[in-house]
């Protein structure tokens, strides 16, 4: 069974730094991508990065792009988010995702789609204050 498990959530100032990771138990990434998503009550769940190691891709949602990073440690077998100059729009609940597709299936029409994905962490907060 996969088990997704998220941290490194917090509350941080804009402009501020906070690095997020999932460690993953009965995954393993391999031909296929891991993802960030970020949700609020009420609203739809919106991706904000996509990483598949092994075909070489990564995709950012366009708010963050330039100012989030994301990783996969194929070692660990953890994924992780670099979040830096924060800003107060990005306080959400962020979630971990994993797909099982094979990254050929993947692109830039679907690799921040919900529906790509089929293994969920339970999410950890990030709250930004102005």
């Amino acid at each position: 069974q996969v088990q997704l498990v998220e941290s490194g959530g917090g509350s941080e100032q804009a402009g501020g730094s906070l690095r997020l990771s999932c460690a993953a138990s009965g995954y393993t990434i391999g031909e296929s991508c891991m993802g960030w998503f970020r949700q609020t009550p009420g609203r739809e769940r919106e991706g904000v990065a996509s990483i598949c190691p092994a075909g070489g891709k990564v995709y950012y949602t366009n708010s963050v792009k330039g100012r989030f990073i994301i990783s996969h440690d194929n070692v660990k077998n953890t994924l992780d988010l670099q979040m830096n100059s924060l800003i107060p729009e990005d306080t959400d609940m962020y979630l971990c995702a994993a797909s099982s597709r094979p990254w050929r299936l993947i692109g830039h029409t679907n690799a921040l789609a919900g529906y790509t994905y089929n293994a969920w962490g339970q999410g950890t907060r990030v709250t930004v204050s102005s």
